[in-house]
This record gives C-alpha cells, sequence and structure tokens, in this order.
C-alpha cells in the first residue's frame, strides 16, 4: 500500500501518473544514489528532461559501473587475444600517424581533399588512391 507521502508531488506533475512513483520504488527496495537517480531519470524522461534526462541517467549508470566494476589491466597478450588478432598482425596493420599525415598530405596536394575532409571521406579517397598503385608496392 502506497502511504500519503508519495501521492503528493512538490514541483511539477511529471511522476503523479505513474503506477508507482520512482521515490517510491527507490525507498523500499533500499537502493543507493546512483541508481536511485537512474531510475527516476528513466522514469521522467518521456514527461520533463527527453534526452537530457536519458543522459543524466546513462551518467549515473556509469557511475555505478565504475563504482561497483572497476576496470582491470590486462596484459598485453590478453588484449591482443580480445581483439582476436596477434602482436605480429597488428604490428603489420599498424600505420603511424606520420604515415596517415603522408598519405593525406599526397592527397591534398592533389586536390583530392580538403583541411577539412570527413574522416569516412578520406578512407574512401585513400582506397582510390591504393587502386592507382601497383598491387605489388
Amino acid at each position: 500500500m502506497t502511504s500519503k507521502v508519495y501521492n503528493k508531488q512538490v514541483g511539477g506533475s511529471h511522476y503523479k501518473n505513474m503506477v508507482v512513483q520512482p521515490s517510491e520504488f527507490i525507498n523500499k527496495n533500499k537502493l543507493q544514489f546512483a541508481e536511485g537517480n537512474a531510475i527516476k531519470y528513466i522514469c521522467r524522461h518521456a514527461h520533463k528532461g527527453e534526452v537530457e534526462d536519458l543522459e543524466k541517467a546513462k551518467h549515473y549508470i556509469d557511475m555505478i559501473i565504475e563504482r561497483d566494476y572497476p576496470l582491470v589491466a590486462m596484459t598485453e597478450e590478453e588484449e591482443y587475444r580480445n581483439a582476436g588478432i596477434t602482436k605480429e598482425e597488428a604490428e603489420k596493420k599498424s600505420e603511424s600517424w606520420v604515415e596517415g599525415y603522408n598519405k593525406w598530405k599526397a592527397l591534398k596536394d592533389k586536390g583530392v581533399v580538403s583541411d577539412k575532409v570527413k574522416l569516412g571521406e578520406l578512407k574512401k579517397l585513400n582506397k582510390e588512391i591504393n587502386k592507382e598503385r601497383c598491387p605489388h608496392n
């Protein structure tokens, strides 16, 4: 049974039409601050803060993850295994920033790109340039 305190809302009416107000659910389940705020923002987003409320909920969920599930550093070997490649494969695929810059500069010198090219467009253009080169190089 809901007590009288939950029938009252101070400031607004965005919780009044809910079957169970978030504050009642949060208090009866003895949830911590971050969990309670995530629930509150998820429940009210359609009636009050829209996307901003969902962003706030995500922020509180990130706090919970960081608090309760801290990251444990992986070894280099574990990182490669999780990526599904070997260290040798990663080193072959790796491109230094200098190589990437030189590719971009070559495209710019040809007049193909400007300083304001989008990354996706640059990747497409880079594929076009690689087609021009001999595949054995």
